[in-house]
């Protein structure tokens, strides 16, 4: 069971963390000790610090809008003459994306606090300074993961490494060399304290080693890497896989509800039916998502959720799935089902939908005339070509408009984050999965690519392709295209896909290609938009020691 999670609610209770002030009329009736924060962290409480970095991570994992809008697979889910500023680059300014920064910086100031306490402040015995080392160690590797989160964005950070303790203004940043330099030291001083399997919900030594690997793999592009960041990242990623094969499970086995935690998952941010309502908050399973309850047939409260993120796949993601690719089915919803009976008047006369129904059919091809026309008998369906704009379908001359979707963009739906506990208020219960083997092995056929290693690039891509399609060897020469395509189809929603193409200098390339708000109206500047404008608050809060970055 998710071991970890039940901890959390011990912070809620005691309110563990210093420096955070509560309200006296709660202290004053509702004492029930001589527990304070003075006192109350010793050595055998110490582990609540730590496990309140791991629930700041939650935040950080539901804030999507940068990693996936205004790429080559996802984009805004209106019109394609609508407007977004993150997704099309237009007029993109300080104050969009500013939770990025913040949640990131809750997760380092919880990490700061556990490091000083455990190294300054907790008496640990001998026999328990093995547990003090594990401690520090989970504290710095979260650490690293959200300066590597910050640094992907936005460059240069300010690098606070101190427990804070009181109100300044006197913040700078580093640059984005010491950054990384930072972000490297944090790992290198952890993994060797982390677990191999450890606690289900911590991170573990692998965890770490693919943390590392990306690390090292991003600083290898940059103008400041050292000549052996691909060896490096190639040989991490490499630990970070171990033993485990690939193929002892398939991608649909991986994404089951009831398997979340299964040995491909090197890292999750958990969740739980404990009935809690911070335990049971995911919204993962309402991202690229229609307003599926605007179909008639399918209720408000229905098996697939309430669309709450406004992006959707692009028609180049839909194309990338070649017919054999198993992934496309535990990936997407083709075909909608009606939960709820309902009479609706459509263009075709008064149906009469009931539960089971198909109501709204995504075929993969175009179909025919004559195809489509047998099955508009039945249900709605909307062509490939209209996914996004809204365009009603042509049929023996007559024109018909399917659905009263009200974000007028028809598309097959994300099954993949699919959840079975969920509410429109709580969210879900499901995991949301950080790190999968399936993604390490896309690092090492990275990392061996750019380190000029073909042959072990194509063993580790192949591998991947080989799960979704049985086919061994699919690939007889490798670019980093091929690798880009691919992780679009194994890790579609998981992965930073923003932060990947970045690194790569793939960004504007492929947005220019692949997405249709940017073909439109995209005002995409390499000169300013590789990296994300330091949110106006913080600029306003630092008394102009805080710089903004170049073009905002």
């Amino acid at each position: 069971m998710k071991l970890i999670k039940n901890k959390i609610y011990v912070l809620v209770l005691l309110g563990v963390f210093i420096g955070l002030s509560a309200c006296e009329s709660y202290i004053e009736e509702d004492i029930f000790s001589d527990i304070t924060s003075e006192n109350f962290i010793d050595e055998n409480t110490a582990d609540q610090l730590v496990v309140g970095i791991y629930s700041n991570l939650r935040n950080v994992y539901k804030d999507y809008g940068l990693q996936f809008l205004g790429t080559d697979i996802f984009t805004s889910k209106g019109e394609v003459f609508s407007f977004s500023s993150t997704n099309d680059y237009f007029d993109l300014n300080s104050g969009v994306g500013g939770s990025m920064w913040s949640r990131n910086y809750n997760v380092i100031a919880k990490a700061n606090t556990a490091i000083n306490r455990y190294e300054n402040e907790i008496n640990f015995s001998d026999s328990r300074l093995d547990d003090k080392a594990y401690g520090i160690a989970q504290a710095k590797a979260l650490r690293a993961l959200a300066f590597f989160n910050l640094a992907q964005q936005y460059g240069g950070v300010v690098l606070e490494l101190d427990e804070p303790n009181s109100i300044r203004s006197d913040y700078a940043r580093s640059t984005e060399q010491e950054t990384y330099a930072q972000i490297i030291a944090d790992l290198e001083a952890a993994i060797p304290n982390l677990m191999d399997a450890p606690e289900t919900g911590r991170f573990s030594k692998r965890a770490a080693q693919h943390l590392l690997a990306e690390v090292y793999l991003t600083r290898a592009y940059s103008s400041f890497a050292d000549s052996s960041d691909f060896a490096t990242a190639a040989a991490l990623a490499e630990q970070a896989i171990g033993n485990y094969d690939l193929r002892s499970q398939t991608f649909d086995q991986v994404f089951d509800y009831g398997n979340q935690v299964n040995p491909e998952i090197l890292f999750a941010i958990q969740y739980g039916n404990s009935g809690d309502a911070a335990d049971r908050n995911n919204n993962k399973h309402s991202i690229f998502l229609n307003s599926v309850n605007d179909y008639p047939g399918i209720a408000r409260t229905n098996p697939y959720g309430r669309s709450d993120f406004g992006a959707m796949p692009t028609p180049f993601f839909y194309s990338l799935f070649t017919d054999n690719d198993d992934r496309e089915q535990a990936t997407m919803h083709r075909a909608l089902i009606a939960n709820e009976s309902v009479t609706y008047n459509s263009d075709f006369g008064t149906d009469l939908i009931v539960p089971g129904d198909t109501v709204i059919y995504y075929p993969k091809v175009a179909l025919d005339a004559a195809e489509l026309a047998d099955k508009l008998n039945r249900y709605y369906v909307y062509q490939p070509d209209q996914y996004l704009f809204g365009v009603p379908a042509n049929v023996d001359g007559a024109i018909y408009q399917y659905s009263s979707n009200l974000n007028r963009t028809n598309f097959p739906i994300f099954k993949k984050f699919g959840d079975v506990d969920f509410d429109e208020s709580e969210g879900g219960s499901r995991d949301t999965f950080v790190f999968r083997v399936s993604g390490t092995h896309l690092l090492a056929a990275e990392a061996h690519l750019g380190a000029g290693n073909t042959t072990q690039a194509l063993f580790h891509i192949n591998r991947v392709r080989e799960r979704a399609t049985g086919v061994a060897n699919a690939y007889a020469t490798v670019t980093i295209d091929d690798i880009l395509n691919e992780r679009a189809l194994e890790l579609a929603g998981e992965a930073n896909r923003w932060a990947v193409l970045k690194r790569t200098g793939k960004l504007q390339e492929r947005i220019g290609l692949y997405n249709p708000h940017v073909i439109d109206h995209g005002a995409f500047d390499p000169s300013i938009h590789l990296l994300r404008p330091i949110p106006s608050g913080e600029l306003e809060l630092s008394d102009g020691s805080l710089q903004q970055n170049p073009g905002y």
